[in-house]
C-alpha cells in the first residue's frame, strides 16, 4: 500500500545537513518527496511511496546518523499524490 506522510521536525536541524541527510535516506529507498526549511527553524519532510518504507523513513528521522539535534517529530497522514523524485528546499 502506498503513504504519504508529512513530518515537521523540530530542534538544531537548518544549517546542519540536515535537508540532504533526508534526501539520501528517501533517495536510497526510492520514495518521492522533498524536505524544506520553515521560516521558524523546523524542517518540514514529505514522504510517499511504500507503507512500510516510508514508517523506515520517518523512523530514521531522529536516528543516531540525523544531523543536528531533534527535538520532537510532528506527523500526519496525508492523501497520496503519485509524486516522483525527491527535492530539497
Amino acid at each position: 500500500m502506498t503513504a504519504r506522510v508529512v513530518a515537521v521536525v523540530s530542534g538544531h536541524v537548518q544549517g546542519v545537513g540536515y535537508r540532504w541527510f533526508v534526501r539520501e535516506l528517501a533517495s536510497a529507498a526510492g520514495l518521492a518527496g522533498s524536505a524544506r526549511n520553515l521560516p521558524d527553524g523546523r524542517v518540514e519532510v514529505v514522504v510517499e511511496g511504500p507503507e512500510d518504507d516510508v514508517d523506515s523513513l520517518v523512523a530514521a528521522l531522529d536516528g543516531p546518523r540525523a544531523p543536528g539535534s531533534v527535538s520532537r517529530i510532528d506527523r500526519r497522514s496525508a492523501p497520496v499524490q503519485g509524486s516522483t523524485g525527491f527535492t530539497t528546499a
